[in-house]
């Protein structure tokens, strides 16, 4: 039984769903996408240093991986409501307490591990897989694309937002922690709608699974597959490049003798050409093999960053750079969740493509902790661009040899 037959106005009712879970990403990952912006203010109003911050923010990349296949696991096992219900509760507790808990442990319990652990239940291996799962093959594509698109907006929408309540003298840094707090809880009722028959679709998709394999079968499946591994290493060189980025870009536009606002507004127009990237391969995935999507889009980022480091450090450099470097920001996920499908089906891919973003973010721990080693060893971030830029172009080359079928249009 086709899940779409189930609802008597399916077409409609599938596009909500997918909003639906657009808009929980939005929140979860327009939260965590903003937490550079609280390097600075942290570093001139406690005792932290910036290495010590950047530790911090590492073990939040670190651990926002770890619990991708936690909670996917965890979801495919007793469904995605109650993981996601109380993953939201720890990520509005971890944002309350980080105002009381400022020192270099209390970040990393708070920000490193709580909100971490919050966000990454109502993130994109949970998603991906409701959707995945509710969704006809035609649409995944698609659907993917715009579930992604929604986690960019939320990077463009919270960007502006969270620097203007840190300069805002009745909030500063601690009151936009509050604030993230609040607006956390609204993932609540929504995935509540996300996850309504839920118990039915998990029927329907056991039933379809072939052979009734388990999850330990899949695993062991899915590491004997040179594709399989190929994809990890890729996307560890992305997750390197992301959270260098995102932990430091305000960081290097300090550097540069700029406003702390160009660099709240580059992140925002990260997130807003990513909204239009993510549409855009959601729209290639169906036409084209995502491997060479995967390259195309690695190989870019090696390009502008090249072009970055031979222009002069101005504002509209960093709009340009940032609006170049948006369009492929997070739309490497779209492709890599449809090869994990691809290869292994949708019945586990929560999991198993969770285990690709914890790869991802085992990259984002170096990129975030060692941008804090390299400013404080160097002065500057020389050396992380020419490795950002040397890692991008390995991703490229590294995706060419998945095993990938063609795309059978119709």
């Amino acid at each position: 039984m086709d899940s779409t037959q189930s609802h008597p106005h399916t077409l409609r009712y599938l596009w909500l769903l997918v909003l639906a879970a657009a808009s929980v990403l939005m929140i979860t990952m327009g939260i965590r996408m903003s937490l550079g912006l609280f390097v600075q203010p942290m570093v001139r109003d406690t005792a932290l240093s910036i290495t010590g911050i950047s530790f911090a923010m590492a073990v939040t990349q670190l651990m926002w991986g770890v619990s991708q296949p936690l909670t996917g696991a965890l979801a495919d096992r007793f469904g995605a409501w109650p993981v996601i219900f109380w993953g939201t509760l720890l990520l509005a507790a971890g944002c309350a307490l980080v105002p009381w808990l400022p020192t270099t442990w209390g970040l990393t319990l708070t920000v490193g591990v709580m909100v971490a652990f919050g966000a990454g239940a109502g993130s994109f291996s949970i998603l991906m897989s409701q959707v995945a799962n509710k969704v006809p093959p035609q649409m995944r594509g698609t659907a993917s694309g715009i579930v992604n698109a929604g986690g960019s907006f939320g990077q463009f929408l919270f960007a502006p937002i969270v620097q203007g309540l840190i300069f805002l003298p009745a909030a500063g840094w601690r009151g936009a922690m509050y604030a993230l707090a609040a607006i956390s809880l609204l993932v609540i009722p929504v995935s509540r709608w996300l996850t309504r028959g839920d118990a039915e679709v998990a029927v329907q998709t056991a039933a379809a699974a072939s052979g009734g394999q388990t999850l330990k079968q899949a695993l062991a499946q899915s590491f004997k597959d040179r594709s399989y591994i190929l994809l990890h290493l890729g996307f560890f060189t992305c997750g390197f490049h992301i959270a260098f980025l995102v932990t430091h870009l305000p960081s290097e536009v300090a550097l540069c003798g700029l406003p702390p606002a160009v660099a709240s507004w580059s992140l925002a127009i990260i997130g807003l050409a990513n909204v239009v990237g993510s549409l855009m391969v959601g729209w290639a995935v169906g036409r084209w093999r995502s491997k060479y999507l995967l390259f195309w889009m690695y190989a870019s980022r090696a390009l502008l960053i090249a072009a970055y480091l031979a222009m002069p450090r101005t504002d509209v450099t960093f709009y340009l750079f940032a609006a170049g470097l948006g369009l492929t920001w997070l739309a490497t996920v779209p492709p890599t969740a449809a090869i994990v499908g691809k290869l292994f089906g949708v019945r586990y891919l929560a999991t198993l493509f969770g285990l690709t973003l914890l790869s991802h973010q085992i990259g984002g721990f170096f990129g975030a902790y060692l941008g804090g080693w390299a400013i404080t060893a160097f002065g500057d971030y020389g050396w992380m661009w020419y490795a950002d830029m040397a890692l991008a172009a390995a991703a490229a080359l590294l995706n060419l040899p998945i095993r990938e079928s063609k795309v059978q249009r119709a």
